[in-house]
């Protein structure tokens, strides 16, 4: 288990990545509401008299998250802390840190911690420990290809039925990425919305691909199968460029189209089934 205990009582969790950038270019990515939404999810910093007071992201229809900002020291350190996700759970504490490294590259390290005597919530943070990863790739290739640029999210997430295995063999297939190998040029076949890249990540358990789009506009496809208590299949595009909002208008209704034909809702029980 990678929670750490400390005497005093505090429970954490800590993952970092090494970035390029200065340490001002990665606090701009990191701690500003258009630079997080470059690579996490949509983002808004909330201020009063020019200073951040709050954090609100995201995370899909009825999933948003808020945090009150504790802490700010810019370029090098933010805090935050966040209510509980059940009314037993203690607030969680959140510490975002910028480390400048020799060479032109930077730390990012996040830390959350809970104050309590229980373990009852150790699987919280390692639930969030272990999707930091995923995020953290796609910031480093916003911060290698496409830093400072106008950014745009499209979030398109649905329920699948059989198991993580099955419904991710059913995604990539689909996809044509089936067989690719990381570093290799990719384009959709026939039938899919206009995307092509090369491919930058693949893995199994967890499911997760990162592809670097040059279609349908520079930017990123990060495109996974996941385990929230039902099996669902996600297909985020995070696009740069001026650009970007107007593509990402143009392509998601075929997106919403495209998943819903592979991926429809389940059907509702009948009565008595």
């Amino acid at each position: 288990m990678s929670v750490k205990k400390d005497p005093s009582g505090r429970r954490s969790v800590q993952v970092e990545v090494e970035v390029p950038g200065t340490p001002e270019e990665v606090w701009q990515a990191i701690a500003t509401g258009p630079g997080v939404s470059s690579w996490f999810v949509p983002t808004v910093m909330e201020e009063v008299d020019g200073k951040p007071v709050a954090v609100k992201s995201n995370f899909g229809p009825g999933m948003e998250s808020s945090a009150v900002v504790t802490a700010w020291d810019p370029p090098r350190m933010f805090a935050a802390e966040s209510p509980g996700w059940t009314p037993e759970m203690p607030p969680m504490a959140t510490e975002w840190s910028v480390e400048a490294k020799a060479g032109g590259t930077c730390i990012v390290r996040v830390v959350h911690s809970l104050f309590t005597d229980k373990d009852d919530w150790d699987n919280q943070l390692e639930g969030t420990e272990h999707g930091w990863p995923g995020f953290f790739r796609t910031l480093r290739i916003y911060l290698t290809h496409f830093r400072g640029q106008r950014s745009a999210i499209m979030q398109k997430m649905a329920v699948a039925t059989g198991t993580e295995e099955e419904v991710w063999d059913k995604l990539i297939t689909a996809l044509g990425l089936k067989g690719a190998s990381v570093g290799q040029r990719w384009t959709a076949p026939a039938g899919v919305p206009a995307l092509g890249g090369v491919l930058e990540h693949f893995t199994r358990k967890p499911y997760d691909a990162l592809l670097r789009l040059d279609m349908p506009s520079p930017g990123v496809a990060a495109i996974g199968a996941y385990n929230c208590g039902q099996i669902m299949v996600g297909v985020n595009l995070y696009l740069y460029g001026d650009q970007s909002a107007a593509t990402v208008a143009r392509e998601s209704p075929h997106w919403d189209a495209w998943i819903q034909e592979r991926f429809p809702m389940p059907a509702e029980p009948g009565p008595g089934g």
